[in-house]
């Protein structure tokens, strides 16, 4: 009910409510009291397909006392938890509540299982095998959507096994992405370029930077107009960790290989989120789960498989 903008939807549901119990309430009170006067055989005279005759027979008194019963449950129900529009109710409970105080109580259980990983750096986690297999567990669980099962990524999702990291590979930067999330925004580049033909030679210049097969001819026409990348990807188009751009000699295609993707790239631009994951996992749990990434290009010798 916190979510309401204005009293109009709280009133609505407040005023629903009521009139709805009260509404059962005096249709319990009026079929009781109500008195029909039955024909000599004890019906009320209405008959359906021919020879079904209705009865006047009360109500069983289970039935009148179960209705009572739910009529003023519903009443005790309204004013213990928050049922009537913006009034949170006398026990003061709510969801999110309820949801935090589960999520300190499986934390509380499971901090004696990381106390033993808090402490230690993550190349010395990555040859503790409950350490890994920790921090599978919490890949599998919140990571391999995108990047998938085997963390080797797909169009669009980063390959986290290669060693190739737009926003820097160290320990404190995988920790940092995964807790913080990411954005990375390449802007559509086609105005700045040129024309249609100077952004078809500026992709077969950046095909050349990583040695892909390209047309020579148009790559040497295109090395002037990727003046216009440098800023970000650098003169040498080898990227810039603290941009997140990535490295363009590097052979790894994130969002496709070959002059169309590059050039529908220039032209439209690219965004891509990295959600942060701090409000799923606390900093025990992105300790273990970096430690976990970070191995997967970074595996020590004789690092448990």
């Amino acid at each position: 009910m916190s979510d309401f903008v204005n009293n109009f939807w709280a009133m609505y549901v407040t005023i629903a409510f009521v009139v709805s119990v009260i509404a059962c309430a005096v249709l319990l009170w009026v079929s009781g009291t109500t008195k029909v006067s039955p024909a000599a055989d004890n019906t009320t005279g209405h008959v359906w397909d021919v020879d079904l005759r209705e009865m006047n027979n009360p109500l069983p008194k289970w039935w009148v006392y179960l209705f009572i019963i739910t009529v003023v449950f519903a009443f005790v129900y309204a004013a213990l938890y928050p049922t009537l529009g913006t009034y949170k109710g006398a026990l003061g409970w709510s969801s999110s509540g309820q949801h935090a105080a589960e999520v300190e109580k499986v934390e509380k259980a499971i901090a004696p299982i990381y106390a033993a990983f808090t402490q230690r750096e993550v190349p010395d986690l990555v040859g503790d095998p409950k350490a890994m297999a920790i921090g599978e567990r919490l890949f599998m669980n919140n990571c391999a959507q995108c990047h998938g099962s085997d963390a080797r990524g797909s169009k669009g999702f980063p390959n986290l096994t290669d060693g190739d990291w737009l926003a820097g590979g160290d320990p404190a930067a995988i920790k940092d992405v995964i807790t913080n999330g990411r954005v990375g925004v390449m802007p559509p580049m086609a105005a700045a370029v040129g024309t249609p033909e100077d952004v078809a030679n500026l992709a077969q210049y950046v095909l050349s930077l990583s040695g892909s097969p390209h047309d020579a001819v148009k790559a040497t026409l295109g090395k002037d107009k990727f003046a216009s990348c440098a800023a970000c990807h650098g003169a040498d188009g080898k990227g810039n960790f603290a941009l997140g751009a990535p490295n363009l000699t590097d052979n790894v295609w994130l969002h496709g290989w070959g002059a169309d993707a590059i050039i529908k790239i220039v032209n439209e631009g690219m965004t891509n989120a990295m959600p942060a994951q701090n409000r799923l996992l606390n900093s025990d749990q992105i300790h273990v789960l970096s430690a976990y990434v970070w191995g997967m290009s970074n595996k020590p010798a004789g690092a448990a498989q």
